[in-house]
């Protein structure tokens, strides 16, 4: 069952440090531009992941073309892919070991977050840590 509760969606976001942006984008119309931004001022290291700009950079972060590449812990998955994509996205963070997977809004994958759950991993679907960091009150973290 994915995560609706505001004290356990504080809590994953309170011991969540280093998240991997799925979908991240080079360019300022996008939300997942403006949200990598909003959580490196939370304090929060954020990977971009996007195959059509491997390589570049992203908010000062280099751009890898999948989970895989990254070679370091993950604590939280971020979805900015469409709802069927999402289900790829998930089995990547499961790989990587990942904690946690955020989808974000209107992105509902149940399939792919029962796959998530039953690999361990928290599940969070249909909401925007951007708006979930404020509307909880959350200090940024250390």
């Amino acid at each position: 069952m994915p995560l609706t509760r505001d004290d356990d969606i504080a809590l994953l976001l309170k011991e969540t440090r280093t998240i991997a942006m799925i979908g991240a984008s080079d360019n300022p119309s996008r939300a997942s531009y403006g949200v990598m931004a909003f959580l490196q001022r939370q304090g929060y290291r954020v990977i971009p992941i996007n195959p059509t700009i491997t390589g570049e950079h992203v908010h000062g972060e280099f751009v890898f073309r999948d989970l895989s590449q990254i070679g370091e812990p993950i604590d939280m998955v971020d979805v900015f892919r469409n709802s069927e994509a999402a289900g790829e996205a998930v089995d990547q963070a499961i790989a990587a070991g990942a904690k946690s997977v955020w989808m974000q809004l209107g992105v509902v994958n149940e399939a792919a977050a029962q796959r998530a759950e039953a690999a361990g991993l928290k599940v969070v679907m249909d909401r925007c840590p951007k708006i979930e960091i404020p509307r909880l009150g959350l200090e940024p973290v250390a």
